[in-house]
């Protein structure tokens, strides 16, 4: 696919537009005051891949824990803000890499003209974000695709006049078909980079599936920078699927792949359970380099998936195949396909590293 061209915009170490990979973002689900709880819960996140961070600041005292979180994690921090433009000016000071406001909600225009001076100051860029259930119906009438554009390019052209232009832009709706359209207008009509999301997605199976829908498809156009999976749950879920929709388009390699087939009346072994041993095994140790895995259950289609990727299993009657590399190893019973699985997976990292060892 062809990547949309929009400016570079940098935050922390992480750089969001132009040709930077697609990243992915979280919002902690702690209270920012409580900073080893936070901080816990930040390195969490990016132990499953989180590239940037946000947290909500409701009050001063959130603001102040600000600096100290800071100096405890290694990935850009973005403070959430909302209605109080002091949070902002506060949060400034303590040294984040990006603010995320609502300018509509932050009160008279001069106080974003205050935010954007102190943040260009700092070199710190703003994300400006426009969600469905925070549009100014009596300005821009119902929420609509255009309703969200409107409402976000008002808001760009405050920090715009002046001259501030590190901005990423937001356009976040429940509804995936009005968030999509939204997306593309404002693609053809700004440079600044794109935060996708669809927000208030819900619980996590519903919420993956919008979420995949709705980021996946705009990505998939080339558009979007910079994504956050929106879950009620746990944050570590969000990013563990929005690094799974980067996957599934090739905008990220994982450590590992794992394609496992649905089952039918022909698979005669425990396929789930040979299935979820081997992802959970895989999680615990994960290879060293990007490595696809096959668990294919019947001789149907098997062993050709089990032959085009690096390392696989065919299931037959109570046993089953081990494949690497296109080869057909050995048949090995149920109960030791994932240890003879695994075995091959590590013989595959040795044999990778000691060849790097000799052309180095």
């Amino acid at each position: 696919m062809k990547r949309r061209n929009s400016i570079a915009v940098k935050v922390g170490n992480v750089v969001i537009g132009q040709d930077a990979p697609v990243s992915v973002q979280s919002m902690t689900n702690t209270d920012t005051r409580d900073v080893a709880s936070t901080v816990k819960q930040i390195k969490a996140l990016e132990n499953a891949g989180c590239d940037i961070v946000r947290v909500a600041v409701p009050d001063e005292k959130a603001a102040a824990a600000l600096r100290e979180i800071k100096l405890q994690i290694t990935i850009p921090l973005i403070a959430d803000i909302h209605f109080n433009y002091l949070l902002a000016l506060a949060a400034i000071e303590a040294g984040v890499d990006k603010l995320r406001i609502n300018p509509g909600n932050i009160g008279p225009r001069e106080r974003v003209e205050e935010i954007a001076k102190a943040a260009k100051e700092r070199g710190i860029p703003i994300r400006v974000g426009a969600n469905f259930g925070s549009i100014d119906k009596k300005r821009y009438g119902e929420p609509s695709a255009d309703s969200l554009v409107a409402s976000a390019l008002d808001q760009v052209k405050i920090l715009e006049d002046m001259d501030f232009r590190d901005i990423v832009i937001s356009l976040k709706a429940f509804d995936v078909p009005m968030t999509i359209e939204a997306y593309r207008k404002i693609a053809e009509l700004v440079p600044y980079p794109l935060h996708l999301g669809i927000t208030e997605a819900g619980l996590p199976w519903e919420g993956t599936i919008r979420s995949a829908v709705g980021i996946g498809t705009l990505l998939a156009e080339g558009i979007g920078d910079t994504i956050r999976v929106s879950l009620t749950g746990d944050p570590v879920e969000e990013v563990e699927v929005g690094t799974e929709i980067l996957s599934a388009l090739n905008l990220r390699s994982k450590p590992y792949t794992m394609v496992s087939c649905p089952t039918c009346g022909r698979c005669e072994i425990d396929l789930q359970s040979v299935a979820n041993e081997v992802r959970r095994r895989l999680a615990e140790n994960p290879p060293s380099r990007p490595i696809k895995v096959a668990v294919m259950g019947c001789v149907v289609n098997g062993p050709g998936e089990a032959e085009m990727a690096d390392v696989g299993i065919a299931g037959g009657r109570g046993a089953g195949l081990i494949f690497a590399k296109g080869k057909m190893l050995r048949r090995v019973s149920e109960d030791k396909l994932v240890d003879e699985l695994m075995k091959e997976i590590r013989s595959i990292e040795s044999n990778t590293k000691s060849k790097e060892e000799l052309s180095s």
